[in-house]
């Protein structure tokens, strides 16, 4: 069962139903570029907003999630409006059923820092990538959002604060309105991020740390001072073994 099942509804209706509004997605879809006629996973695909965006500009989709309820959602929308979109149930730090080599990309947007164990879901999706595929995902900044992070008001200007930044595992704030203060996410540091991709055969290839504009960046200016998200894109390689964390 998934965490997300506890507030499928709720999260629905809290996130933005067109990618288009949605502050951060230009730095992924950057990222991606052309995906007309790719086969294209969206992985942690909730109740399938990505999944639908990716669909009307020409991909063959498959959303995969782990809640049930989120399915049922996006399964919602694909029959009021069908996209041919598959959707299916598997957790993204095995896929199984999911054969190897079967998408030109893999994108997880705002998801990953939710799934419990990272390196097997790296290994997960580089196996299921074609040779020479790519791999996009967006989080939550890991330098500014720690178990213990916030705001704080000084003369000068709204500052961010960050401590506990080496505590790796499960946070939950009760200070936030989305889903880190619902059901919580899963805190890394960045160099965990980075040095696992070489393991799994995951080479980087580019970071975007979007800056917050226009409506965000007037609600809530910290983002405009630092990132709120990071986003990379990966290119399947060779896993490389003796690579060692330092």
């Amino acid at each position: 069962m998934s965490t997300y099942d506890e507030i499928a509804e709720w999260y629905d209706g809290w996130v933005s139903q067109s990618m288009r509004e949605d502050v951060y997605f230009p730095a992924v879809e950057a990222l991606m570029g052309q995906v007309a006629g790719r086969r294209i996973c969206d992985l942690a695909c909730g109740q399938g907003r990505l999944a639908r965006h990716l669909a009307d500009q020409g991909a063959f989709v498959v959303g995969i999630d782990l809640s049930l309820k989120l399915l049922a959602i996006a399964r919602r929308h694909e029959e009021a409006q069908p996209r041919g979109i598959a959707y299916l149930r598997a957790d993204a730090q095995n896929l199984n059923g999911i054969a190897d080599a079967a998408f030109n990309g893999v994108v997880c947007h705002m998801a990953l820092m939710d799934i419990p164990e990272l390196s097997p879901t790296l290994h997960s999706v580089a196996r299921t990538l074609r040779p020479g595929g790519w791999f996009v995902f967006s989080i939550l900044h890991p330098c500014y959002h720690t178990p213990r992070s916030g705001e704080m008001a000084l003369p000068e200007g709204t500052v961010r604060t960050v401590a506990s930044y080496f505590a790796e595992g499960h946070w939950r704030s009760n200070t936030r309105p989305g889903p880190p203060g619902k059901v919580g996410a899963y805190h890394r540091t960045l160099s965990t991020y980075v040095n696992t991709l070489p393991l799994v055969g995951l080479v980087l290839e580019r970071l975007i740390e979007p800056r917050a504009l226009g409506n965000i960046a007037e609600t809530r200016p910290v983002w405009g001072e630092v990132p709120a998200v990071l986003a990379a894109r990966c290119r399947k390689g060779t896993p490389d073994p003796s690579f060692c964390e330092g």
